[in-house]
C-alpha cells in the first residue's frame, strides 16, 4: 500500500443501507428479523422487522425488505417496502405484511389506496381481514419517501388493517373519503366505521 493511502472499507450493501435507514426511524430499536421464504425464483426471502413498544409502550411497528427487489409495471424508478404501527403487543401484524409482501410482488404495486384482502383476520385479537395502503404512520415524508441504498430509490408506503366493509368503501369512495372519517389508525380492535 502506498503511504497516505487508507484501505477503502467495502460499500454496503443495499440491506445494510436500508437497515441503517430504519435504524433512523426506530431510534435503533433492536428488531425481531423473521425470513419469509421466497416463492419467487431468482428473488431473495423478504424479511419482516419487527419491532416491540415502537414507537411507544404496547405499540408494535413493523417493516419489510425484499419487496423492492421485485419489479412491477407500475413502478417508475422507485420501489415500494410496506411499514405498519398498530396498538398491539402481537408480532402478527409485522408478519403479515411480511407475507403480503412475499406473495404479492410483482403482481401488487402497493400504490397509496390500493386495499389488500388478506382473506382471513389478521390476528387473533382483530376481526380485521384487509390492509389498506397510504402514507406510513407517525413519518414524515422526507423519511419515507425515496430514500437511497443504491439502485433504484425505496419508498415506505403504510398498511392499515381494516375491516372487509372499509376495504369495500376506500375501492368505492377512494382512500382521501376513508382518512375524512373519524377513526383510530393504530386501533385493530376498533369497530368498522362504515
Amino acid at each position: 500500500m502506498l503511504p497516505g493511502r487508507r484501505m477503502l472499507r467495502a460499500m454496503p450493501s443495499r440491506a445494510e443501507r436500508y437497515v441503517a435507514h430504519l435504524d433512523t426511524l426506530t431510534g435503533n430499536t433492536e428488531p425481531r428479523l423473521q425470513p419469509i421464504p421466497s416463492t419467487h425464483a431468482g428473488l431473495d426471502d423478504v424479511i419482516a422487522f419487527v419491532y416491540a413498544d415502537e414507537p411507544e409502550p404496547r405499540y408494535l411497528t413493523g417493516a419489510t425488505y425484499g419487496l423492492s427487489l421485485a419489479d412491477h409495471p407500475e413502478w417508475h424508478g422507485v420501489k415500494p417496502e410496506l411499514w405498519i404501527s398498530v396498538r398491539s403487543d402481537d408480532p402478527v401484524w409485522a408478519l403479515a405484511i411480511g407475507y403480503l409482501a412475499e406473495q404479492l410482488r410483482g403482481t401488487c404495486p402497493f400504490v397509496y389506496g390500493d386495499t389488500i384482502d388478506f382473506g382471513q383476520p389478521i390476528a387473533p385479537e382483530s376481526a380485521m381481514t384487509a390492509f389498506a395502503v397510504s402514507a406510513p404512520a407517525g413519518l414524515d415524508a422526507h423519511q419515507y419517501t425515496l430514500i437511497d441504498i443504491g439502485g433504484a430509490p425505496v419508498s415506505i408506503a403504510g398498511c392499515y388493517p381494516v375491516h372487509d366493509t372499509e376495504r369495500r368503501y376506500i375501492r368505492e369512495h377512494g382512500i382521501d373519503a376513508f382518512w375524512q372519517l373519524d377513526w383510530d389508525l393504530y386501533d385493530v380492535r376498533r369497530p368498522p366505521v362504515v
